[in-house]
């Protein structure tokens, strides 16, 4: 009986330290595009443009695009291979760590800063190819 009071107890503990993480994660659940655009321009614009390929691809359309999907753009094998979509969750893994998404890939930056992420993120989310 005793060790069963235990078990619901640690249970209990678990499930309210797991509840308190999932809060403190979802703090930052959206970006601020403004920010993002600063932060774009700031970071990622010496490789990237929102039109044209530089050193990396163009980002305009990037949402919901394929890994490798820019036509004009010379990717490396293992981003042409990938089967990852662009969204938010893909490319958030992306910023954080390229290599742990897409290994054996070119991009050698990644952005420490969550929030960071979350408004650059937020910034390509808007930049799509009217048709």
């Amino acid at each position: 009986m005793r060790s069963q009071s235990y078990r619901v107890v640690i249970s209990s503990l678990l499930l309210m330290t797991t509840s308190f993480a999932m809060a403190q994660s979802s703090v930052i659940t959206t970006g601020n595009t403004l920010k993002g655009k600063e932060i774009y321009d700031a970071r990622c614009s010496a490789c990237h443009s929102v039109d044209d390929n530089r050193v990396g691809p163009m980002h305009l359309g990037v949402f919901g695009r394929k890994a490798g999907g820019v036509k004009s753009y010379r990717y490396s094998d293992a981003l042409s291979k990938s089967k990852v979509i662009w969204s938010r969750e893909t490319l958030t893994a992306w910023l954080t760590n390229p290599e742990a998404l897409i290994p054996a890939q070119r991009m050698g930056y990644s952005m420490d800063n969550a929030q960071d992420r979350e408004d650059v993120v937020a910034y390509l989310a808007t930049l799509k190819v009217i048709k």
